[in-house]
């Protein structure tokens, strides 16, 4: 496989310092790997903290900055960060009014997130925890205990961080964000398997004429495989899928969000299939984003998120952001 890279071992350090160079807002470490917001702490302001293994890309780092995250943690590609990095970001950012770390549910980031609170609270740190479980296609695996966590992570982190922006107390950040999680859901359709730096070969077999549904984002095993399908088939099974559990009874915010392998002019057709089939279920959609936000390395593929959401929700998500990855109103 051909990649534009030095050597597996250095590619994280390789793009922390490229999103140092690009990126003169954010303070990035590229030893220690945590990135903080420039101007962190800010004063009378919670601080959000979230982080897993690379190779999801602009999740998290690109996602910080005003309106959304506050420090992230980067660890090897699809391995949790270590509680050391945890801490260390906490620390950047703690204005004395608590921080809230943002933990996808799988195994190594629920442990070292869980670690990285004791340690924190050991230095006079106040910590809540909120843990993002919306995947839908499995319950319980290899990998976590109950639903995966995947494109609600973004849902989560900008509406969280609107709220905290407006000086609300962790108490009111932290409900915010579990009201979002528990109001989301997703399902993934991997059409190629992701191929890592360290392997430099595809992490699992997917014959040429098949797809995998209900796969995650470290290109765990779905529901079934099945034989190539057409965009709308595809969608009619995802967004169905997730309308089983979510059951809205009003509008929704939609998340069309590409693996990283798959252009813009497969995710935009894509995404008028989701809206074909939640116009047929007669659910309005109240905002959509479409684009590669949650990233599976160069997995091509994509994903639905819906998120249900009233006045409030859309307030906090339209509110300003201003991050590599998401930027609007600023």
């Amino acid at each position: 496989m051909k990649m534009l890279i030095n050597v597996p071992e250095s590619v994280v350090p390789d793009a922390l310092r490229g999103m140092a160079a690009a990126h003169p807002e954010l303070t990035v470490d590229v030893e220690r790997r945590v990135v903080v917001r420039r101007d962190a702490p800010v004063a009378g302001k919670v601080g959000l903290v979230s982080g897993g293994g690379s190779g999801h890309e602009p999740l998290h780092g690109g996602f910080v900055g005003p309106g959304m995250l506050d420090a992230a943690c980067p660890g090897e590609v699809f391995t949790s960060p270590v509680p050391d990095q945890m801490v260390r970001a906490a620390a950047a950012v703690d204005s004395g009014k608590g921080v809230l770390f943002v933990v996808k549910n799988y195994t190594g980031d629920v442990l070292n997130f869980n670690m990285a609170a004791e340690l924190a609270e050991d230095e006079g740190i106040q910590v809540a925890s909120v843990l993002v479980n919306d995947d839908v296609a499995v319950t319980d695996s290899l990998y976590t205990a109950g639903r995966r966590g995947t494109g609600a992570t973004l849902f989560v982190e900008k509406m969280a961080g609107a709220v905290a922006e407006e000086g609300a107390p962790l108490e009111r950040v932290e409900a915010i964000a579990r009201r979002v999680n528990e109001s989301s859901r997703s399902f993934g359709v991997a059409l190629t398997a992701c191929t890592t730096p360290a392997k430099g070969s595809p992490t699992f077999d997917l014959p040429p004429g098949e797809l995998e549904l209900g796969v995650g984002i470290h290109g765990e095993p779905g529901r079934e495989r099945r034989a190539m399908m057409t965009s709308g088939e595809i969608a009619d099974y995802a967004v169905g899928t997730v309308l089983e559990e979510l059951r809205p009874s009003g509008p929704v915010l939609a998340l069309v969000n590409g693996a990283g392998g798959t252009p813009l002019l497969e995710l935009y057709g894509f995404t008028a299939e989701v809206h074909r089939v939640l116009r047929e279920r007669g659910v309005p959609v109240a905002r959509t984003l479409v684009g590669n936000y949650v990233t599976s390395l160069d997995m091509a593929g994509a994903s639905v998120t819906l998120c249900r959401v009233d006045d409030e929700l859309l307030r906090l998500w339209d509110a300003p952001v201003r991050t590599p990855g998401l930027r609007w109103g600023c």
